[in-house]
């Protein structure tokens, strides 16, 4: 007995038990190893998983972007002024007569015919205004039919810039039923070659009207620039001295009206009363009426999704009353300094990009002397009508006058937030992402050195066979780009025209939020496409002025954008996704951006909703 062991228990240390999870830990490890490598290797063999504008270098030639062009459109893109045409046609018609054996100097008859061709006058200029909007013309009306009560009518406003409307009718020319609409082209400037370019559209029905109170017709004038004018930058009190004509009346911060800048409101509220409320073709129209401008472009099936959204606003969003269209992806930062106090001072504002170079093919300078009308201030006034939507600047006395060349216009009234802005255009990874640094700016000393730059991001989430859309109240800086609505929303909106026209903001857009916030009992809400169907092409204008005011870039950016969700299947949606629009604050009331304190702009808006047929 005294030889045997008895065995004692010893204490469980778990090594046994920590061996064992360290196996199985290692063999997760190694298994999702394996599983990301193959990921990988399967996203590197398949280059329709992988950003397709990363594996194709973007080409913005005049060759490439013909390219995505269907040949029979390329007549929209040529540039031919009235003296081309004509000395063209003089040249043919000798041809002829010289061939049939009838003599002549052909080559003097043609410098004496073409000596004879002068442009109009502000008198031929205001008769051939009244007539077009007497006669009420629909073109291609034969072809096509007449309007029906519920089919789209677009109305594009139109000011000068010839190149970027030719884009956008060669966008329009490819939309899916754009032969059902009624195109109606509103100019606030009467030019020979645009409307030759726009009565040369074949694929729908056209019409212009033309904007009777322009600069252009009333130079030395008001609502021109009357020479009897207070100075924009003078005291009330010297004002009252020297009894200009509108003294009383300078506008909220202390500066009186400037005519280039008053007129975009004016025209965008004219031709929405001239629309609705005096047209003979749009007299029972119920449909809706969308809104575009000169330097737009659209998607193929921007009116298939604008219908869809249409039709599904009832259980979508009941409360909707306007449908948009387009949505700002790109921003432009700028930032100056002063070179000897090296103090930096940024700025960011919703901006788009130009469209085509100034040297290539698709564009040209028109050296007629059509757009140099007898007075000088017709053309030193004559300013882009739609770049204020989105750079709006207010008037600030403190200001240096000649900074970026925008006089006192400083600061960016746009309600989002830069952060807002990065989240809303950084929340998933970009489909494109460029960022060009733009030449140094030279406007004065203090802007010496400044710098530009830009980027354009369009989400690859945005575009899917089921197209997400969200559902927020209008804002104007957002909002304001292809949105469209019908007679209902028009008439509640006409209601407070007294709102629209009093407010101290020469910005239609800030107006109508204004009209929005403070007189319509049923406030703007506003379903917007998550996928942009409109893009903005235009950057140069007001507010905006550069060296290059026109690339082919962003253009060609934008024809890749859609040629790759062609290819991918993502256009012509199946259905619509509503997505839960992310926490917003409620829009705080402001006063106005300024430049709309003159009474005679009162008066003039409020007789505009006179409503004459």
């Amino acid at each position: 007995m005294r030889g045997r062991r008895i065995p004692l228990a010893l204490p469980n240390t778990g090594t046994l038990h920590r061996k064992r999870n360290t196996y199985y830990l290692r063999g997760i490890i190694v298994i999702t190893l394996v599983i990301f490598l193959f990921l990988q290797l399967h996203a590197f063999n398949f280059p329709e998983s992988r950003d397709p504008l990363l594996t194709e270098p973007t080409n913005d030639s005049v060759d490439a972007i013909l390219s995505m062009v269907p040949s029979v459109l390329h007549k929209f893109l040529q540039p031919k002024s009235r003296n081309q045409t004509l000395a063209a046609s003089l040249h043919q018609n000798v041809t002829l007569m010289n061939g049939a054996g009838i003599a002549g100097g052909a080559g003097g008859g043609l410098v004496s015919f073409v000596d004879m061709y002068h442009p109009p006058n502000i008198s031929e200029i205001k008769r051939q205004i009244a007539k077009y909007n007497d006669m009420q013309l629909v073109l291609n009306e034969y072809t096509f039919g007449p309007l029906q009560n519920d089919s789209v009518i677009i109305v594009i406003q139109v000011h000068t810039r010839i190149i970027y409307l030719r884009h956008l009718i060669v966008s329009l020319a490819q939309a899916r039923d754009i032969s059902r609409v009624l195109l109606i082209f509103s100019h606030d400037f009467y030019d020979e070659d645009i409307n030759d370019l726009v009565q040369s559209i074949d694929f729908c029905k056209v019409m212009q009207i033309f904007y009777p109170y322009s600069i252009q017709t009333h130079p030395n004038e008001f609502p021109g620039v009357d020479p009897d004018d207070c100075p924009r930058d003078i005291k009330k009190d010297q004002a009252i001295i020297r009894k200009c004509n509108n003294a009383l009346y300078p506008d909220l911060y202390g500066h009186y009206r400037e005519a280039k800048f008053t007129q975009t409101k004016h025209h965008w509220w004219w031709k929405a009363n001239r629309v609705f409320d005096q047209l003979e073709v749009t007299k029972y129209h119920t449909g809706l009426v969308l809104f575009l401008e000169e330097d737009h472009y659209v998607a193929e099936d921007f009116l298939y999704l604008l219908e869809m959204m249409q039709r599904r606003t009832a259980d979508l969003c009941p409360q909707c009353n306007i449908l948009s269209l387009g949505t700002y992806l790109k921003t432009f930062n700028y930032y100056t300094y002063n070179s000897k106090s090296k103090q930096k001072s940024f700025s960011n504002a919703a901006a788009s990009s130009s469209l085509l170079s100034s040297n290539n093919l698709l564009g040209y300078h028109r050296n007629r002397k059509s757009l140099q009308i007898s007075s000088q201030t017709a053309l030193k006034t004559s300013s882009n009508n739609n770049n204020n939507n989105n750079n709006h600047k207010f008037y600030n006395e403190n200001t240096n006058k000649n900074s970026l060349n925008l006089k006192s216009y400083v600061g960016d009234t746009n309600p989002i937030s830069q952060q807002q802005q990065q989240q809303q255009q950084h929340g998933t990874s970009s489909l494109i992402t460029t960022s060009t640094s733009t030449s140094t700016t030279k406007s004065t000393s203090q802007t010496q050195g400044a710098q530009q730059t830009w980027s354009y991001h369009v989400l690859p989430s945005l575009y899917s066979v089921y197209q997400k859309v969200e559902v927020m109240p209008w804002i104007s800086s957002k909002h304001n780009m292809g949105f469209a609505f019908n007679r209902t929303t028009w008439s509640s909106i006409r209601k407070c025209a007294k709102h629209f026209c009093s407010y101290d903001d020469y910005n239609w857009d800030w107006s109508l939020q204004h009209v929005s916030q403070q007189c319509l009992q049923r406030k703007l809400h506003a379903m917007i496409v998550k996928g942009p169907r409109v893009f903005h092409i235009g950057e140069c204008g007001v507010h905006h002025k550069k060296k290059n005011c026109e690339s082919n870039q962003v253009i060609s950016k934008v024809q890749q954008v859609l040629r790759i969700a062609r290819k991918s299947g993502q256009i012509f949606p199946k259905s619509l996704t509503l997505t839960v629009a992310s926490l917003i604050k409620k829009t705080k009331l402001r006063k106005g951006n300024g430049g709309w304190g003159d009474h005679r702009d009162h008066d003039l808006c409020m007789n505009m909703t006179l409503p004459i047929r």
